[in-house]
């Protein structure tokens, strides 16, 4: 007969004392060593849970007022506290924001110019499911202040000018973008692209030469409707529209000729308030229509409108576009104590008219956005030459349609217009399958 070890001796022993059967104590250890696992599971079921939902997004959906009118606020500048993303209310003051549920307990913070910040915690927001913010004006500046110093418009904009390379961003930055444009002819939406870009600069140095552009872009993704294939296309041109639009930045490429005549035209309005601060106005109506907005303390240039029209002499196959209009915003916001591109909108409308007898045919109408999503200063990597987007136009890139992805990116929200958009170009097909089929 084997002889007892220590070990069980000891057990003997210790169930002597507790009055237990040896049965009932090995069915007690056992539910022991169920329990430890059954907390270990709940443990790593916990931890995974919480991983998910950090990787998870929440969205907020509302509409942006003016409090007394009730009246749309479009445009205005959505974003979280001291974060580098954000995204703008449409023409109907209505958005959807994207952002990472980590974002929770931070501060949602709304812009518009000549109006209070609207702040909040953005759990409140979620919590109550909040569906209109109000905003109200700012009555910091009243129009029965006096303007106590004596700076004329044209000083106002020289200085601003004077100052880009100090407001504006000196060392490398990458910024996540929405670009969109949408083509008409003769009231009719003919065509629909969407692009998500990656935007990469050195800095806001002057360049040499003002009409090659300096940043590099990424194509993330892209969809587009089928009519890129329609016979109108061609008065749009075929170059890379994306690129055009980016340089109509006047400010990052210099292209506002400060000379004495043009500074001398320059009209200094009543002051205004943005973000909390006062700002200057300033603006020209003589040949051309252009508005600045500049921040007082710094001289920043927040916001800049711009519009002209007039003859236009291009031929394109057998007609003449004989009037042009072009009408373009370009807005500006700070994050680390720097102004980065916010937005920029462009429109263009073009008359067409035979070439031999001068009869009009049609008018075209070209819609370009930019909207800054994420703003990454000094970011560890540049886009490299085998990473850029091939230099012809986005209509031509051969990217498949990922429909998982635009479900939570932040765009600009459809309005009544893009739902008339809509209709048009789903004569031909529902756009989500144009999309599936380009």
């Amino acid at each position: 007969m084997k002889s007892k070890t220590d070990q069980e001796r000891f057990t003997a022993v210790n169930l002597h004392f507790q009055g237990l059967s040896y049965r009932e104590f090995e069915r007690r250890r056992q539910m022991a060593i169920l329990n430890l696992v059954m907390r270990a599971f709940f443990l790593f079921v916990a931890c995974f849970l919480f991983f998910s939902v950090q990787g998870q997004k929440l969205t907020l959906s509302a509409r942006v007022l003016d409090n007394e009118t009730q009246e749309p606020l479009t445009y205005a500048s959505i974003g979280i506290k001291g974060k580098p993303i954000g995204t703008i209310s449409n023409l109907q003051g209505e958005f959807d924001f994207h952002f990472p549920s980590e974002y929770r307990n931070e501060l949602l913070i709304i812009s518009m110019i000549g109006y209070e910040n609207f702040e909040a915690p953005i759990w409140s927001l979620v919590e109550n499911n909040t569906k209109v913010i109000l905003m109200v004006k700012s009555t910091t500046v009243l129009p029965e202040i006096v303007v106590t110093d004596s700076l004329t418009g044209g000083e106002i904009l020289q200085i601003a000018l004077s100052r880009i390379e100090q407001n504006f961003p000196m060392k490398p930055f990458m910024l996540d973008g929405f670009y969109r444009d949408v083509k008409k002819v003769g009231g009719t939406y003919i065509s629909l692209l969407e692009a998500a870009v990656k935007i990469y600069d050195e800095n806001y140095a002057e360049p040499r030469n003002k009409s090659k552009l300096r940043e590099r872009v990424k194509l993330v993704e892209v969809r587009k409707s089928l009519g890129y294939d329609n016979k109108f296309t061609t008065y749009f041109g075929q170059r890379n529209l994306l690129e055009d639009l980016l340089l109509h930045n006047n400010i990052r490429y210099r292209q506002i000729e400060a000379d004495d005549e043009f500074l001398s035209n320059i009209v200094r309005e009543k002051d205004s308030f943005y973000n909390d601060q006062e700002i200057y106005v300033v603006s020209n109506t003589k040949d051309f229509f252009l508005q600045v907005y500049i921040n007082k303390e710094d001289y920043s240039i927040l916001r800049l409108e711009f519009e002209i029209s007039g003859d236009n002499h291009e031929k394109r196959r057998n007609l003449v576009s004989k009037y042009i209009s072009f009408k373009k915003t370009i807005d500006f916001k700070r994050y680390n104590g720097k102004m980065y591109l916010n937005y920029i909108t462009v429109t263009s409308k073009e008359r067409w008219y035979e070439e031999a007898n001068d009869k009009f045919q049609f008018e075209t109408e070209l819609v370009q956005n930019l909207l800054v999503n994420h703003v990454l200063p000094e970011p560890a990597s540049r886009i490299g030459t085998t990473e850029k987007m091939r230099n012809y136009g986005l209509q031509y890139q051969d990217y498949p349609y990922n429909k998982k992805f635009w479900d939570d990116y932040n765009v600009i929200k459809d309005t009544p217009v893009d739902r008339k958009v809509l209709d048009d170009l789903e004569k031909i097909a529902p756009l989500e399958k144009q999309f599936e089929n380009n």
